[in-house]
């Protein structure tokens, strides 16, 4: 943990170790609400400050799903403050509800004339491995 802080030029504290380590506890994205029930002790703009800044910094990631809570998962590839570089898709398990970021072979190109893309998601719903049993 020590050193992706220290990669990504963010200041340790004891406060950002323990929410970097509660979302690495995690295969699945997690809401803002599951950080908070593990915190022991925090301060809500605290708790805010450290998501905008991991978010901009590359650590995590944030997933919207339509009419839900955001849900943030850390960042498995080599993002940055200049942009953030996922190729994959977010999963919405329909039975668990869980949220994963399931990588894929070829992401889907899309061409928009006179369009330029900057950021591209794609979201699905089914069953999980675990569900999908």
């Amino acid at each position: 943990m020590t050193e992706l802080l220290k990669s990504k030029k963010i200041s340790e504290t004891p406060f950002r170790k323990e929410v970097l380590a509660i979302f690495r506890n995690y295969t699945n994205a997690i809401p803002l609400s599951t950080v908070e029930k593990e915190l022991k002790e925090y301060n809500r703009i605290t708790l805010y400050r450290t998501i905008k800044i991991f978010i901009e910094k590359g650590i995590i990631h944030e997933i919207t799903i339509s009419g839900e809570e955001s849900n943030y998962a850390i960042c498995h590839e080599e993002c940055s403050t200049a942009a953030h570089h996922h190729q994959h898709i977010h999963f919405k398990c329909s039975s668990c509800k869980k949220i994963f970021c399931v990588e894929v072979d070829q992401f889907p190109s899309i061409i928009l004339p006179n369009y330029k893309i900057k950021q591209l998601e794609i979201q699905a719903t089914g069953l999980c491995q675990k569900c999908n049993v």
